[in-house]
C-alpha cells in the first residue's frame, strides 16, 4: 500500500480523532440498523420505515442551516463536545425503555427527532474540525478520505454485529453498546492539544450570515452544483435503504440477520469503492468518475431489486455500495477543498441539509409509494432515476475542473467520505 495512504495520521488531533470516531460509528451503525428492525417487526408497514427515516434526518434539514451558522460564529470544538454527550444521553435513554420494554413506537420516533437536531449542529462542527485538525493543510484531502475508509468500515462491521446482536440479546443491547460507544469520541476530544480558540468579531446577526452563505454557494457553482446533486440523489435515489427491511423479512424470507447482511454488503462495496478512489492518480477528473460511479449505483439497485436468490443480491447490493459511496465522498472532498474558510462552516451545512434533509422526504415518498408499487418495482425505479440524473448532470460533469481557495495541490484520494456525514 502506498505509505502516503495514512499521511494525515501525523497530526495527533487527527489521531484521536480517527480513533475514537472509528469505536463510534460502530455503535452508530449498530443502533440505526436496530432501530429500522424494531419498527418494522412493530409495524410490518414499509411506510413507518420511512417515517423513521423521517423522523431521524429531517430535523437536520431544518436546523442544519443554523448548525453551520453556529460552527462559524463559536468554537467549533465545544460545540462537537456538546453534540457528543447530548448523542450519548440519547442513546442511553433509548437503551432505557428498550430494555425495561416501556416504549411505543412512537417513543422511538421521538429519540430519533431529538437525534437529528442533535446532528443538524455535530456535522457542520465536525466536518469543519477535520480542516482544524491537520497540522499540514495539503493533507486535508487524504484526511477527508480517511475519514470516509472510517465511515464504510462501520457500515460494514456494525450492521452485522447488530444483527448478531439482534438475535441473541435484543436491540436494547445494541442501543447500549451505541451510548457505551460515545465515551471513546469524549475522551479523544478530552485528549485533544487545539490552539487557544480566538472569537471571530461578529459585526452580522445571525440571519445574514447565513443569508451569506446562500450567496456564496450561488457565486461558486462548482460547489452549488454539487450540492444540488447531491440533493437530488438524496431525494429520489438514497432512501432505497428505507425498503431494505422489506427485502430482507419478506423477499428473502429471514430475519434481523439477514438484514444485517444487507446492510454490511452495501457497506462491502462502498469500502471497495474507497479502494479503487485510493488507487487514482492524483490529476484524475473526480467529476467524471462521480458521473460513472452513479450509473454503477443505479444499475446495481436495477438488479438488485428484483433478484430473489440471496447471493446473487448480496453481489448487486455490494455494487450499488459500490457506486453510492462516491455521491458523499467525491462532493464532500470537492467542497472542503475549494470553500473559503470563512464560509466552511455554513456551506457544509448546505451539504449536510442536502444529503440528510433530502433523505427523510424521499423517505417517506419511497415508504408510500412502495406500499401500492411494492418494494422491487420502487427500487428499480429509483435506480432508473439514478442513471437519469447521471444524464441530466453529465453537462456539469464533463467540465470537471474546479478553483480552489486554498491552494491546496491536486487531489490524491486515499480514501475518501460525509455522511460520516453520520
Amino acid at each position: 500500500m502506498n505509505p502516503g495512504t495514512f499521511r494525515a495520521f501525523r497530526s495527533y488531533n487527527y489521531r484521536l480523532f480517527f480513533s475514537g470516531q472509528s469505536l463510534s460509528l460502530i455503535g452508530t451503525w449498530m443502533q440505526r440498523t436496530a432501530v429500522y428492525w424494531v419498527i418494522y417487526i412493530q409495524t410490518h408497514s414499509s411506510f413507518m420505515l420511512g417515517l423513521a427515516v423521517f423522523a431521524a434526518q429531517f430535523p437536520s434539514f431544518l436546523f442544519s442551516l443554523l448548525g453551520g451558522v453556529v460552527s462559524d460564529r463559536y468554537n467549533r470544538y465545544r460545540v462537537l463536545l456538546i453534540t457528543q454527550i447530548a448523542s450519548m444521553l440519547q442513546a442511553t435513554l433509548l437503551t432505557l425503555l428498550v430494555m425495561f420494554n416501556h416504549y411505543e413506537v412512537w417513543h422511538i420516533l421521538t429519540l430519533s427527532v431529538v437525534l437529528g437536531i442533535i446532528n443538524a449542529f455535530d456535522v457542520p462542527a465536525r466536518q469543519s474540525m477535520i480542516y482544524e485538525m491537520v497540522d499540514n493543510k495539503e493533507d486535508l484531502p487524504n484526511a477527508i478520505a480517511l475519514n470516509s475508509s472510517m465511515v464504510n468500515l462501520a457500515r460494514l462491521i456494525g450492521p452485522a454485529l447488530s444483527g448478531i446482536v439482534l438475535e441473541s440479546l435484543g436491540a436494547g443491547t445494541c442501543f447500549l453498546i451505541n451510548a457505551l460507544s460515545f465515551v471513546a469520541v469524549i475522551i479523544s476530544l478530552l485528549f485533544m492539544r487545539l490552539p487557544t480558540y480566538v472569537a471571530p468579531s461578529r459585526v452580522k446577526k445571525a440571519f445574514a450570515e447565513l443569508k451569506e452563505g446562500f450567496t456564496y454557494l450561488k457565486a461558486t457553482p462548482s460547489i452549488g452544483f454539487v450540492i444540488l446533486f447531491l440533493a437530488c440523489v438524496s431525494l429520489t435515489v438514497l432512501p432505497f435503504i428505507t425498503l431494505l427491511p422489506v427485502y430482507a423479512g419478506v423477499i428473502f424470507k429471514g430475519n434481523a440477520s439477514t438484514f444485517g447482511y444487507l446492510n454490511s454488503f452495501i457497506g462491502l462495496g462502498a469500502v471497495g469503492g474507497t479502494f479503487f478512489l485510493a488507487s487514482l492518480k492524483p490529476e484524475s477528473n473526480l467529476k467524471k468518475i462521480l458521473f460513472v460511479n452513479t450509473l454503477v449505483f443505479g444499475l446495481g439497485l436495477i438488479l438488485f431489486s428484483h433478484c430473489s436468490y440471496f447471493p446473487l443480491a448480496l453481489l448487486f447490493a455490494t455494487m450499488a455500495g459500490f457506486g453510492m459511496m462516491s455521491q458523499t465522498t467525491i462532493s464532500n472532498t470537492i467542497i472542503q477543498t475549494t470553500v473559503s474558510g470563512e464560509m466552511r462552516g455554513r456551506v457544509i451545512s448546505y451539504f449536510a441539509m442536502a444529503f440528510f434533509g433530502m433523505q427523510p422526504l424521499g423517505g417517506l415518498i419511497i415508504g408510500s409509494f412502495s406500499h401500492y408499487a411494492g418494494a422491487p418495482n420502487t427500487l428499480l425505479i429509483e435506480g432508473a432515476t439514478a442513471i437519469l440524473l447521471a444524464l441530466l448532470f453529465f453537462p456539469f460533469f464533463k467540465n470537471g475542473t474546479f478553483k480552489r481557495k486554498n491552494k491546496l495541490k491536486p487531489i490524491e484520494l486515499a480514501d475518501p467520505s460525509i455522511e460520516s456525514i453520520t
